[in-house]
């Protein structure tokens, strides 16, 4: 790829894809390794996995990293957390799994939470906190299903529970207090934050430059080409990140670049991804969740790749047009395809519900591939 001449450099799509594949482990076999460490390190590389609690086919957590590990087993996730303590959960745009060496950027956000009262929280009272508190710190990390005193309630969401003990555990969870330290399925066990890790207390929190800095060098590392909205996905600070971008530029670290179809937003790489080549992603096939970190941000995955992506689960039947839970497939650097799967597990099979084709792509080609990859998929969706 040519160095810019001048400024804005305009970058070819293809070029802005593959640059984003490779930021995403998702133009090689095995960009990770394999095993325990591999796990540790394709969330310290992508900053975040994201959780979801729909499991018509295996939970996202898991799949995503299966995209990028192709030996990965759930046991390695649980290694990560709960033995080698080397992830956590907590929210990033949504509920994640995140490097612990990362905790310092999430301490500050822990704070705000003990300051300000989420309206979910607003029915925990101070009682309710110090209950679970005290019996989690005399008799030991537990789950909402050990807790068996609670005067229920009427739910007042369809996501609620009726035992008060579960926001309050949340509430503890999101002010840092405590921590998951296991999780089974979405069943997880709450434990002290500060005993889980062996701390006496929590890192202090990262000032809010560093975490401006930390934002961006993520979207670097785990997107190549960022903009403004990817550097802050559902973030409110894009005034401060903006200011940043702009003194990078002026030092020389981000090079500015256009993008066909972008109109007025603004994209930066960092010079060096100028000079690197970047091959393309061949033939691999990957079947990926519509919570992997290529398809989340729908504006961006619509830009690059010319396919937007429409999220059915919560859409009613009769409307749906690709399925209850429609898989995208990339093939090489384009995605051609969407699946709607699901897992029978108890006759261990995994069910191909819908096959729709996108755009004009080579059908004959690309089955044979795509079949092949549902064959692996399926001993990974049904492994024990």
């Amino acid at each position: 790829m040519p160095r810019p001449t001048k400024t804005p450099f305009v970058l070819a799509k293809s070029d802005a894809r593959r640059i984003w594949l490779r930021a995403q482990g998702l133009d090689r076999t095995a960009p990770f390794g394999d095993g325990p460490e591999a796990t540790c390190a394709a969330v310290q590389h992508l900053g975040y996995v994201q959780i979801d609690t729909i499991n018509v086919i295996e939970r996202s957590h898991h799949h995503i990293l299966y995209s990028r590990i192709p030996g990965y087993r759930r046991a390695d996730l649980r290694q990560a957390q709960t033995v080698d303590k080397t992830v956590f959960e907590y929210w990033t745009h949504a509920l994640s799994y995140i490097p612990t060496a990362d905790m310092r950027f999430y301490v500050g956000a822990m704070k705000r939470h003990w300051q300000r009262r989420s309206v979910w929280f607003t029915s925990v009272t101070p009682a309710d906190l110090r209950k679970v508190l005290r019996r989690i710190r005399t008799q030991g990390a537990l789950t909402i299903r050990d807790i068996d005193d609670d005067v229920l309630v009427e739910k007042d969401h369809a996501w609620a529970s009726r035992k008060p003990s579960k926001r309050a555990l949340q509430l503890a969870f999101y002010r840092g207090l405590l921590t998951v330290s296991e999780r089974k399925g979405m069943l997880k066990t709450y434990e002290l934050m500060t005993r889980h890790f062996g701390w006496d207390r929590l890192p202090r929190a990262a000032p809010e430059r560093d975490i401006l800095n930390y934002l961006l060098d993520r979207a670097l590392r785990s997107q190549g080409v960022v903009s403004l909205d990817s550097a802050c996905y559902l973030d409110p600070r894009k005034p401060a990140m903006a200011r940043l971008i702009e003194s990078r530029m002026r030092r020389k670290e981000l090079v500015p670049v256009e993008l066909a179809g972008a109109g007025k937003l603004q994209h930066w790489v960092r010079p060096e991804m100028l000079d690197a080549s970047v091959d393309g992603a061949g033939d691999l096939v990957h079947i990926l969740s519509p919570f992997d970190p290529l398809i989340t941000q729908r504006k961006r995955l619509h830009l690059f790749f010319d396919y937007e992506h429409r999220f059915e689960a919560y859409v009613p039947k009769e409307k749906r047009l690709f399925g209850y839970f429609a898989l995208p497939v990339l093939v090489g650097d384009d995605i051609v395809a969407l699946l709607d799967l699901k897992a029978d597990r108890e006759q261990q099979k995994l069910l191909l519900q819908r096959w729709t084709w996108l755009g004009k792509s080579s059908r004959r080609s690309h089955r044979k591939r795509i079949e092949e990859a549902l064959h692996r998929f399926e001993r990974f969706q049904l492994a024990r």
